[in-house]
């Protein structure tokens, strides 16, 4: 696991997810991670649709991941845990 990348997701979640969401199994190029755009720009979902557009950000991460990516969410992770009142 790495400090950024996609968050780890629970196996049973991964399985139905590849089944519902198409390209969800792409999300799994890069190593996972602590924190990733993902959690830092949509946080959390409760269903497959809000699961399908946090999908976006994960491979927005994928196509585009690298230091200076990774430094963009290391700051905004920093300032969202900094700031608890704040919503996404």
């Amino acid at each position: 696991m790495a400090l950024i990348g996609p968050r780890p997701e629970q196996p049973t979640l991964v399985a139905r997810y590849i089944d519902l969401i198409p390209s969800y199994e792409l999300r799994h190029l890069v190593r996972p991670g602590l924190s990733g755009w993902a959690q830092v720009y949509y946080g959390y979902a409760a269903d497959v649709h809000e699961t399908r557009e946090k999908l976006a950000f994960d491979l927005f991460y994928v196509q585009h991941f690298g230091p200076i990516l990774d430094l963009k969410i290391l700051a905004r992770t920093i300032w969202v845990y900094c700031n608890p009142n704040y919503v996404r």
